[in-house]
Parts: C-alpha cells; structure tokens; sequence
C-alpha cells in the first residue's frame, strides 16, 4: 500500500550523524510512511551505515546516485521518488527530537485540507548534539494565511518557516520540485511556492533539530560568494514581490529592495569583495545615488533595532532570575 508519509534523505558525507538522524526516524510513533535516502557519492562510508539500517527496516529504500548531482538535484530526486501523500525532508545532520513530531504534524494536514505546510520551532545543536539555543518564529497557531507568511519573509528578507528538516508538506503542491536556480534560498523559495497554494500552520514546540557546523551546506553556501547567492535575494523578490497579494506601502517596499543591496556592501566591509566589485554590484540592482542617500538611515534603523533586542534579551534574563 502507498504509505501517506515520504521522509527524505538526501546524504553526502554525513556518516558521522547518520545513525542519530536515521534512528529519530525509525523511532517515531507515527509509522506509515517510507524513508528514501538518496546518497549523493559519498567519500566516507556512509553507504555502509545506510545499508546497515535498509538491512533492518523494510521501509527504507537506499540508492546511491552514479554521479554527484549537487544538493538541490538530489532533494529534487527524492522528491520524485517520494510516494506518500505529504513529504518530510529530514536531513543527515538534522534529527526529530521527540518520538511524536511526524504523528502531530501529519495530524494537522490531515485535519485541515486548506494547510499546505506545517513546521515547528526547532532546536540549534552542535556537532556534539548539545543544544545551542531554540529558534522559533511564530506562536502556535492553524491557519496562517499563507500570503500573510510570504509577505512576512520578504519584509525581513528572512526564511521564517525553517530549514529542511522541520517541515511537512502536501506532494501535490511541490510537483514543480526546487528551482535549482537557488542554493542559499532554495528551501524558502519552496515554502513560498507552496504557501500561495495553501495556508500554514505553526507548532511553538521544538519537533526538530537543526545542527549547525563547519561542513553542513548552509555554510559552505555563505562562505562561497562567487556562485551567485548575492543574486537570490534579487531573484525571489522579482519572481515573488510584485505579486498580487503582496500589498506594501512605498517605503516597505524601499526597505524590502535596500537589504539585499546593503548585504552586498557588508561583503566590501568584511573585505570578501573589492570596494570597486561591490559599486557594480549594486548599481546592477539599485540606484547608486539612492543607496548612498538611504545608507545612514538604514545603518541607524539597524542599530535601533539591535538595541531593542538587547534590551529584551537583558529584560528576560532579569525577570528570569528573579522569579527564580
């Protein structure tokens, strides 16, 4: 029978934490669904911690690709072998942190048609486990509209949702697979594609853990500036800003259009580029006379708002130590 839940893998040179991320897997008390993990020529032995658990549990179907076809590939590639109704990507540095986290989110798309994507807060750990800190972005809640979201996301210039791993989606929604002209952004360009075919729902509870660490892609994709990251910004604000439903006063859309060029010039400052190369960069996407008019006040702005979130953070820890 089709199981209603695809949970995929895609691994390169993850042995080191494939056992964790596979057993929160196989642990879950929500037990219909298949595990597809997909190794993308690993170099290390992850081929031979993957067959170890294929070997044991029936719903694990492995493959390893003839040749590596990049990261985004490979989630596309898992995502045409997925069969279950909803998909969940749980990646081979991640892990489920509660036995639960597949049954509560399944429940929710299950019980309300109009959800296209769920996801959760979700822990930071290390290389060791060791949680970091707890991220999460929204308070519990059903039914966000999901335009609201993608608005939301473009405003801040920030995937709000979450990485990989701490998503559940509809397959049918995600049948045009990752634009693979994305690296950096490719997770968040999906759950706005997904989110203007459905609303979102959100679980304060951590179900996830993100794992953050010097080989994980995220910062491999940081470090590497020349393969066009510095673009996608651009990108998903032509392909998502002008929509319809987006509907911004002027000088949130000034704001909304000033980050990703400001981020170019952090680049010159961080002398990752030449003062010269981050000129022609921005003036490819922005008015040079209009970047140098608006740099004070979007340096102060940034600065307001640093100080508004030291100020809490010191307020919480206060309260914190007192009721204690």
């Amino acid at each position: 029978m089709t199981p209603t839940v695809s949970i995929c893998m895609p691994n390169y040179n993850f042995a080191r934490y494939l056992p964790e991320a596979i057993e929160s897997a196989l642990r879950q008390s929500y037990t219909d669904f298949e595990f597809i993990i997909i190794d993308n020529c690993s170099t290390d032995n992850s081929v031979d911690i993957i067959k170890y658990y294929a070997e044991r549990d029936s719903r694990i179907r492995f493959s390893v690709n003839d040749r590596n076809i990049g990261p985004v590939n490979n989630m596309n590639l898992c995502l045409q072998q997925a069969q279950g109704e909803y998909v969940k990507f749980l990646f081979s540095d991640d892990l489920l942190v509660t036995d639960n986290a597949l049954q509560w989110m399944v429940t929710i798309l299950a019980e309300h048609d109009v959800i296209s994507l769920v996801a959760s807060a979700r822990h930071v750990i290390d290389d060791q486990s060791n949680i970091i800190k707890t991220w999460s972005e929204y308070k519990g809640e059903i039914g966000y509209a999901g335009t609201k979201i993608i608005q939301d996301c473009l405003i801040e210039q920030k995937n709000k949702i979450g990485e990989p791993s701490v998503v559940l989606f509809r397959k049918k929604y995600a049948a045009r697979g990752f634009d693979i002209r994305y690296k950096q952004a490719v997770d968040l360009e999906m759950w706005l594609h997904l989110l203007e075919q459905g609303d979102f729902a959100y679980i304060s509870e951590p179900l996830c853990a993100f794992r953050q660490h010097l080989q994980q892609q995220t910062k491999v994709n940081i470090d590497d500036i020349n393969f066009g990251t510095v673009e996608e910004p651009f990108l998903l604000l032509q392909n998502y800003a002008g929509k319809p439903y987006i509907k911004l006063p002027w000088l949130i859309r000034e704001y909304m259009q000033y980050v990703p060029v400001f981020a170019i010039w952090k680049l010159y400052k961080k002398e990752k580029i030449t003062r010269q190369g981050a000129i022609k960069k921005v003036r490819e996407h922005y008015s040079w006379p209009k970047f140098i008019f608006y740099y004070p006040l979007f340096r102060f702005y940034k600065f307001i708002g640093r100080m508004k979130e030291v100020v809490f953070v010191a307020a919480a820890s206060f309260f914190s130590i007192v009721r204690h």
